[in-house]
């Protein structure tokens, strides 16, 4: 197949949707698919850019306000219809819903070429984080309405598509994540990391990795970081990535480690020279991290929904607890903290419960969803809107 994938946001960026569709977009290439990803320009990487596997369309976009590292791009419709009139793709994919995802989707109708699309962020959610409550409905409508857009809107668990479904989303599938079992692994520990983090062979590590900012449950996070250390000073604290809280967490946390954004592999040596892992967000559709700390070996604590509800059985290979209970999150913990043989039960029980996941298969499953969309043949062209 001839694959456009529309994305505002792709590596080098790192979060959980540039790694998906970075993968992604790897491997249908690997696969034989042509595959151009259109993504908003960046200073940073060469106009034009190929890779082996897939090339890159570099499109118009700005700097995210508060977050410099990430773009969105700009509604590009014209040259959307223009491109794909010159070289015709079988089916268009849409991974975002920002302006640039919104042109493609009408581009795609106008030329009666198939198009599906993901979702993959809450953003209706993160209004409530940002003071914007009153903007929740606009934002659902909004998303609702591009998705519906589409042939298929693909979410990454069972539970999302039933969820997007009661909300008005029609043509749900599902698209989950992977993990990269080769990479993060309990092999990559290191006791010369640990070292530099000041701790030993008896200092229970526990990491944090992402985005640093208000959707992601930080105030739990703290509190259940502090509890920690109150039932057990051995503990150390470990916080990769950035974001608008980085600076004020910085100061409150001072005996923290802060490494900064690392890269993957790198990320995989944090991962498995740590020994818990903390997940105190509410706002995912997946957490990546979480199954990324489970096949590294870490014993997880989180909520019991997205990743955790698919793959945490509680008390045998983690602890997932009730999403209305936070203080269920700080108690669990506290055990984690605590517990020395309850932490090394979990840690020993957790790689084998993600080891199945692996993105071969989860990209085999969405190829053939791709296809089947593809065979459907192309759809009444809608008239071009600028």
């Amino acid at each position: 197949m001839k694959l456009a994938l529309v994305t505002e946001t792709f590596p080098p960026e790192i979060n959980g949707v540039a790694m998906t569709f970075g993968l992604i977009a790897r491997e249908l290439g690997r696969r034989g698919h042509a595959v151009s990803v259109h993504r908003p320009r960046r200073d940073d990487l060469p106009a034009g850019d190929s890779h082996p596997e897939f090339a890159e369309v570099p499109m118009p976009g700005f700097p995210i306000p508060r977050y410099p590292m990430l773009r969105m791009g700009l509604p590009a419709g014209r040259a959307l219809r223009r491109s794909w009139t010159e070289e015709r793709p079988d089916l268009v994919h849409v991974a975002t819903e920002g302006p640039l995802g919104a042109s493609a989707v009408t581009a795609a109708r106008a030329l009666g070429i198939p198009v599906t699309s993901s979702f993959h962020t809450n953003f209706h959610a993160y209004t409530r984080h940002y003071g914007f409550g009153f903007f929740h409905r606009p934002v659902l409508a909004w998303l609702r309405h591009v998705h519906n857009r589409t042939r298929r809107t693909f979410a990454p668990t069972l539970e999302l598509c039933r969820e997007l479904a009661a909300l008005g989303f029609h043509g749900t599938a599902l698209l989950s994540r992977g993990v990269d079992t080769w990479q993060f692994h309990p092999a990559r520990r290191s006791p010369e990391l640990r070292a530099r983090w000041g701790a030993g062979p008896d200092n229970p590590v526990v990491i944090h990795a992402g985005r640093m900012a208000a959707e992601k449950n930080y105030g739990l996070l703290g509190r259940a970081f502090a509890a920690m250390h109150a039932a057990n000073p051995r503990c150390r604290f470990v916080l990769v990535g950035d974001g608008p809280l980085r600076a004020r967490l910085q100061r409150e946390h001072r005996d923290f480690v802060f490494p900064g954004f690392v890269p993957r592999a790198e990320l995989a040596r944090h991962y498995a020279s740590a020994d818990i892992y903390i997940h105190a967000s509410l706002t995912e559709t997946f957490g990546n991290v979480l199954t990324e700390a489970m096949a590294s070996g870490l014993a997880v604590a989180g909520f019991d929904y997205a990743a955790a509800r698919q793959f945490v059985v509680h008390g045998k290979n983690g602890l997932a607890v009730p999403c209305a209970a936070p203080e269920a999150l700080v108690e669990a913990a506290v055990l984690l903290a605590t517990d020395d043989l309850l932490r090394a039960q979990l840690r020993g029980a957790a790689r084998p419960a993600v080891e199945a996941q692996s993105w071969e298969t989860v990209i085999g499953r969405f190829e053939a969803d791709l296809a089947a969309v593809a065979g459907e043949g192309a759809p009444r062209p809608e008239p071009a809107i600028a």
